[in-house]
């Protein structure tokens, strides 16, 4: 409790052979024996009739009863303390007792406030001046008053403290200001810092779903409403956002409906102020019309309507209802003004969200593929994810193409930005390249092909893709990169790795730009994933560690075909799309496209890799080598592998030295059955090359000096079994190798 500076008597000089006789009080409510005191303070003072003569105004106790002011004495000697009836009413003393002492009123202070007076009287009475404080005083009975006195401390002869006389006056009044002003003041506080919330939380809000759900759970201070009502403004129609305190039942009449000029949410968003109403009388007398909308159960009786106005333009309008009758005051309206321009910037904003958001993803489902076709022998699956912030809208797309002869065409690409541009551009290439793809042009002149149309764009723009020709019928996979990210492999055995692919410029950077073909093979179950750059590359992570966390994710289990409701593919796509949802801080979009072949329709008795060699590429011989190395490791032949390689070497160099027209080599691998419970039975590999030549090979027997003529003789002496065969146009070489099988068969996971 505040109290009044203490006050400085004027000094009283005491004379050298008193100094020690007036300090003797060691305390202020401690006295020292000594005979009474002769009396100075006035008789009225006590309540006693004035004497003739007396230097005590008649006007005095007029004017002290007429303020409410008692006067008091208090003899310091004897310790006790006296006053006139109104002293006594204020102190709180009972005339009847007999304790009138220093510690009895004491006693009587609030806990706070009693050691400051007895500061204060010590002070004074130790330098014989004056005092005054501002007390609290708990009555016996427990009410809690104040007061607040004046005294000054008398000496007697001898320069000793003797008494202390003094006024004394009720300041309870001035208590209950006090404490009204300190609720008033915590109310403020309470009021201010909610409006800080309140603006924290509406801020935060981003849809118009999410400014219902504030703006429903706020917790008034003050004035706890009963209901709370929030509708936006849709060519003179309501729509209730959001409501509590109210059943569906009873809002449901409203959504939707027209706004009445007669009603009072009309009259608040035509005068762009809000409309208060105290009771439900008021209500009838000043909207009749609207009151018979009202049901008669409804147990509302005072309402406030704020008009929710952004840029001078009305959008809408909340309401606060209480079940009592209720007439706000000033801070309270202002407190809720001020809540409805909060609310009304916020919608604003959230509705302009929503509507951005809709045109990105609108704009987005046109430029994607709707859907994905359906081809035999193989499952796809796609994913696409918009940035975690922004419009939500890029270049970044996918594509599946049926192509001519049975095969499918697989695209990824990612146009430069991050707009709506981008978008349209991302557009325009999409199309274009399925054009290309439709056509039947090989992978490289759709890849070409694709740059020259960007190019001629002149949009400033360039796109990174990945173009594969899958062969259903054989797993054969023609990748093409335009500055793309390599596609991840997912084998038979689980285990997951970049596949390298020749890599060319962005389209549309070199109109020239030829691109290189990549061949690599699938084996039956095997998957091939491609994906834009968001998916492995962020703020705080590199391209390696992307590669490698994708590597993880694309080798983890999977659950066989059958054992969950959703295809194995389904799943795995899944996670790799949960594993990049988890950050709301993606500032690129992501499109993922996977495909698994799953063997032409009716299945494939065997592996096998078949390649394409043109006449003159006879870098493509050591390529093909490499595959065959590649396909008899995945299929569990590795002891096959070095004599099957230089075997099919001979058979191939042959048939390019010794014609004009290209070559097909194919490998099959076929597996003895074997019954049940028991181990896989004896492998058997099948090496073919096709020409079309009709000049039959001949074996020769070369000298020691000879430099060619031992290719059949190293066939015949190394293979099981050799053989021509004579086709329509040309002829079929061939040679078969045998292995024992000592693992799982690969064709049967």
């Amino acid at each position: 409790m505040a109290t009044e500076p203490e006050p400085q008597g004027p000094a009283r000089r005491t004379p050298p052979a008193q100094a020690s006789r007036s300090a003797e009080p060691s305390s202020a409510l401690r006295t020292a024996p000594g005979p009474p005191a002769d009396r100075t303070v006035p008789a009225a003072s006590r309540g006693l009739p004035t004497r003739s003569g007396d230097s005590t105004p008649d006007w005095l106790e007029p004017a002290m009863a007429a303020n409410g002011i008692g006067s008091f004495d208090w003899d310091i000697r004897r310790d006790v303390l006296e006053g006139d009836h109104r002293a006594c009413v204020i102190l709180g003393l009972d005339a009847k007792r007999l304790d009138r002492s220093s510690a009895a009123f004491l006693a009587m202070l609030h806990p706070e406030d009693a050691p400051v007076v007895r500061r204060r009287v010590e002070r004074a009475v130790a330098e014989l001046g004056q005092c005054g404080a501002y007390y609290r005083t708990v009555f016996p009975g427990g009410e809690l008053h104040a007061a607040r006195f004046r005294g000054r401390v008398l000496a007697d002869a001898f320069g000793r403290p003797s008494r202390m006389v003094g006024f004394v006056w009720d300041a309870t009044v001035e208590l209950h200001k006090r404490e009204r002003a300190g609720e008033l003041a915590a109310l403020r506080e309470e009021r201010s810092r909610f409006i800080k919330e309140a603006a924290r939380a509406l801020s935060e809000a981003v849809t118009v779903r999410d400014v219902a759900r504030v703006f429903t759970e706020l917790p008034l201070p003050g004035l706890p409403p009963d209901g709370l009502l929030l509708a936006s403004l849709e060519a003179g129609r309501l729509q209730i956002l959001g409501a509590s305190g109210y059943t569906p039942e009873a809002i449901r009449p409203y959504d939707r409906s027209l706004l009445g000029p007669a009603h009072p949410a009309a009259e608040a968003i035509r005068n762009r102020a809000p409309v208060f109403i105290a009771s439900r009388d008021e209500y009838l007398d000043r909207y009749p019309e609207a009151w018979t909308r009202i049901s008669p159960s409804n147990p509302r009786s005072a309402w406030a309507f704020l008009p929710l106005v952004a840029s001078g333009r009305a959008i809408g309008v909340c309401a606060v209802a209480f079940d009592d009758d209720r007439e706000l005051d000033t801070d309270e309206r202002t407190l809720l003004s001020t809540l409805g321009g909060l609310v009304a910037q916020s919608l604003a904003r959230a509705r302009l969200h929503d509507a951005e958001h809709e045109l990105a993803a609108g704009l987005q489902r046109v430029m994607l593929p709707r859907t994905v076709p359906s081809i035999s022998g193989v499952t796809t699956a796609v994913r696409y994810l918009a940035a975690g912030s922004g419009l939500q809208i890029g270049g970044d797309w996918y594509d599946v193409v049926p192509l001519p002869g049975g095969h499918v065409g697989l695209v990824i690409g990612d146009v430069q930005g991050h707009d709506v541009h981008a978008a349209g551009i991302m557009g325009q290439l999409r199309i274009a390249l399925r054009a290309y793809a439709a056509e039947g042009h090989p992978p490289a002149a759709v890849m070409a092909r694709a740059s020259r149309f960007l190019a001629d764009l002149d949009t400033d723009h360039f796109a990174t893709c990945t173009y594969a020709e899958v062969n259903v019928d054989y797993g054969v996979v023609y990748a093409v990169r335009a500055g793309h990210l390599d596609p991840v492999v997912r084998r038979a055995d689980g285990s997951a790795t970049p596949v390298p692919v020749a890599g060319g410029l962005p389209l549309g950077v070199d109109p020239d730009e030829e691109y290189r073909v990549t061949r690599f093979s699938l084996d039956p179950g095997e998957a091939v994933v491609l994906c834009t750059d968001g998916l492995v590359e962020a703020r705080g992570m590199d391209l390696d560690t992307g590669f490698a966390r994708l590597c993880a994710t694309v080798s983890g289990d999977l659950p066989a075909r059958g054992e969950s409701p959703y295809d194995p593919l389904d799943v795995l796509a899944d996670r790799i799309a949960s594993q990049a949802a988890d950050s709301t801080e993606r500032e690129d979009d992501i499109a993922l496209l996977l495909l698994r072949w799953d063997g032409p329709a009716g299945g494939l008795a065997a592996q096998q890799l078949r390649r394409r060699i043109g006449q003159a590429d006879l870098a493509r011989i050591s390529e093909l080598r490499g595959e065959l190395r590649d396909a008899l490791r995945r299929w569990g032949v590795a002891e096959l592998v070095d004599t099957a390689e230089l075997l099919a070497s001979e058979l191939v160099t042959n048939a390019i030295r010794h014609t004009d027209r290209d070559a097909m080599f194919t490998a099959r691998l076929y597996r003895e059955s074997a019954g049940q419970g028991e181990p896989a039975g004896r492998a058997r590999l099948r090496v073919e090359v096709e020409d079309e030549s009709d000049l039959w090979p001949t074996r020769r027997t070369p000298g020691e000096q000879a430099s060619s003529g031992r290719g059949l003789m190293l066939v015949e002496a190394l293979a099981d079994g050799w053989g021509v065969e004579p086709r329509g146009t040309g002829k079929r070489m061939w040679f078969e190798l045998s292995a024992d099988s000592n693992g799982v068969d690969p064709t049967e996971s």
